[in-house]
């Protein structure tokens, strides 16, 4: 296989027909490849369950731990099954620049020994649904101790095949931006973008919680916060260097960029809350991790470890700030930070692959046909559309939402938590 962006450079859609991308011979299978995507697809899973329940858990108050992990869960198992009736297909087949179509749907075309480049594509099916469900799991940071279990489940299923499966298949199936030449290794701009801007928007429509912004409790369980973000951690090298989709050095470089980054937030972002506060907590300092995390996921295997530095420390500088324009000046309660921390990363993320990209930094090279003023032009241009459309269809289907079967929990289920309220259980029993 020969590919006209740096062959070092693999991404999530290295094996879709693209400008990007031609084929010089017939893909065969490649065990070792094989072996680790679906070493990754796990990786990825153990990011949502548990890694996301426990980190999201953690941070709300005590009557409402159990809430958060079955949203989680809930979304977990509705995604799997409409990705496979629809979402996969709308995402990965055919050649539209929009969307995709149902020639895919239920996997009926698809043998065991149907190849996607050199992995079977039931392994690339599953690697892909792995992406599916954290997506629309990680809004739920947003819109936390206050929402119907009901409009949670009819939201994200919405919000999967309106939102993320086009925008899939704009970056990655190769819709319209992948003609451009657009950079998103692993989902800057899929994942972290879709899900911040969306969760940015349904708590402006949710409204915040109940003694939002001054009388808030604390993190209930700081430590199962620490234990979440160490899962997400572990789990994001299977989500950055499984996108090499190929055990290669892609797929190494990935994993060094991403750790480096991871690394570098954790201690930016303990270091600001120490001049700004006289002290670095915990629940801070791993809030930085993810950070850097989510903002390298874009640039991820097409920069180098100096890359992955920079990308670290820019994401805490810029991210703990947006923590507090969100909350405090715009006072909209994205209650665990999913927009200043996904969204505002994503984005950062994937302007600056333009620039860390470049051989001299060590990185991989920019897309074929493009120098770095014009790919940072293409890398804008992604965000645009991207943000733009998924904040107008969040807007949209939480009106629908909203109709059908209500956003916002009543003031005595609040009240009572929602564990009680929904679930008629508790994380603690006396």
């Amino acid at each position: 296989m020969r590919l006209s962006v740096p062959v070092a450079a693999g991404a999530a859609a290295a094996f879709v027909l693209t400008p990007g991308l031609a084929w010089a011979d017939e893909a065969t299978l490649n065990g070792g490849d094989t072996a680790w995507v679906l070493a990754a697809t796990a990786l990825v899973f153990f990011m949502t369950l548990p890694g996301l329940a426990l980190f999201y858990a953690g941070l709300v108050r005590a009557k409402n731990t159990l809430s958060v992990m079955i949203h989680c869960v809930a979304i977990a198992c509705m995604v799997s099954v409409l990705w496979l009736a629809i979402g996969y297909s709308l995402a990965f087949s055919g050649d539209g620049p929009a969307i995709g179509d149902a020639a895919k749907a239920f996997l009926l075309p698809v043998g065991r020994d149907t190849l996607w480049g050199t992995i079977p594509e039931p392994a690339f099916f599953v690697f892909q649904l792995t992406f599916a469900v954290i997506t629309p799991a990680l809004i739920v940071g947003a819109y936390v101790e206050r929402i119907r279990f009901s409009a949670v489940l009819i939201f994200s299923a919405l919000w999967l095949l309106v939102v993320y499966a086009p925008v899939a298949h704009w970056v990655w199936g190769g819709g319209w931006l992948a003609k451009l030449g657009v950079m998103d290794y692993a989902g800057g701009l899929v994942v972290h973008a879709t899900a911040g801007i969306s969760a940015l928007v349904l708590a402006m429509i949710l409204g915040g919680r109940d003694g939002f912004p001054k009388d808030l409790s604390p993190p209930h369980n700081p430590g199962m916060v620490m234990i979440g973000a160490g899962m997400l951690w572990v789990g994001w090298y299977g989500f950055n260097g499984g996108s090499a989709l190929a055990a290669n050095g892609a797929a190494a470089s990935a994993i060094v960029a991403t750790h480096i980054s991871a690394s570098t937030a954790g201690l930016v972002w303990a270091l600001l809350e120490k001049l700004r506060f006289g002290r670095c907590s915990m629940v801070g300092m791993v809030t930085g991790v993810v950070a850097g995390l989510a903002t390298v996921t874009p640039g991820s295997g097409f920069v180098g470890p100096l890359g992955g530095l920079i990308m670290g420390a820019s994401a805490s500088l810029i991210c703990f700030f947006a923590v507090d324009i969100v909350k405090s000046r715009l006072k909209v309660d994205d209650s665990l930070d999913v927009f200043a921390v996904h969204g505002v990363g994503g984005v950062l993320g994937t302007l600056l692959t333009a620039v860390l990209a470049t051989q001299t930094l060590g990185g991989a090279g920019v897309s074929a046909g493009h120098d770095t003023a014009s790919q940072a032009g293409v890398q804008a241009l992604g965000v645009a559309a991207v943000v733009g459309w998924s904040a107008i269809a969040t807007a949209v289907l939480a009106f629908l939402t909203r109709l059908m079967v209500g956003l916002r929990a009543k003031p005595e289920e609040i009240e009572d938590g929602l564990d009680l309220s929904y679930h008629g259980e508790r994380a603690y029993n006396p």
